[in-house]
């Protein structure tokens, strides 16, 4: 199996403690033989590396330097995101399974991918924008809305880290909750809920040494 995972924070770069839940995850996919790649964000510390770990990271800089907010910088930041993926995918001779996606910041590139490669993603939901900024109705809000909502559609599958996060995606997105699947980072089948999930994503059966 090979994944990328998108995540617009990843050590060195910590912002919140979705660096820290996508290191975890992407050692732990790497013990379990997952092929693993990881497209995120630096402003100095771009190109590709392996990690110690056998991670492969992929960093990209935002090529317009100047931004009036955070949603501009998303945006335009969303077309290297879809470069360095598209690189990966024809360097793996068109090998990779899916993109699993954290968090609505490259949302537009999973979306873009899934368009015009066929590659199925999956939305890891991490926080909302109603919750960030409980009942903001500007511009700027419903634009980012909109693109948490686009991931909700488009994605094969929507993870959450709670039932509480679950009831809030059929809430506020109408998301039906046959495509949610509640994966808790603390649960002692962590791991092989994740990777069950991705092969329900790949459409190919759960091999024997996951039911295990």
């Amino acid at each position: 199996m090979r994944v990328i995972i998108f995540s617009w924070e990843f050590p060195p770069r910590i912002v919140g403690q979705l660096a820290d839940y996508v290191k975890k995850l992407t050692v732990q996919l790497v013990k379990n033989n997952v092929e693993t790649y990881v497209v995120t964000y630096h402003d100095y510390l771009t190109g590709q590396y392996e990690e110690p770990e056998g991670v492969k990271t992929c960093r990209v800089t935002n090529p317009v330097r100047t931004h009036i907010g955070v949603l501009t910088w998303v945006l335009t930041l969303n077309q290297e995101v879809e470069r360095a993926a598209t690189n990966i995918y024809y360097n793996t001779n068109k090998k990779i399974d899916l993109i699993d996606a954290h968090d609505w910041h490259f949302i537009p590139a999973a979306v873009t991918l899934k368009k015009a490669i066929s590659l199925p993603f999956i939305y890891s939901v991490e926080s909302l924008e109603e919750h960030r900024s409980h009942g903001a109705n500007s511009p700027f809000n419903m634009a980012i809305k909109s693109i948490e909502w686009l991931g909700m559609y488009e994605a094969a599958k929507v993870v959450v880290k709670s039932e509480w996060m679950r009831d809030e995606v059929v809430k506020i997105y109408k998301v039906p909750v046959a495509k949610i699947k509640v994966i808790m980072p603390k649960s002692t089948t962590w791991m092989k809920d994740i990777l069950e999930n991705y092969k329900s994503v790949m459409g190919g059966e759960i091999s024997e040494w996951l039911k295990n």
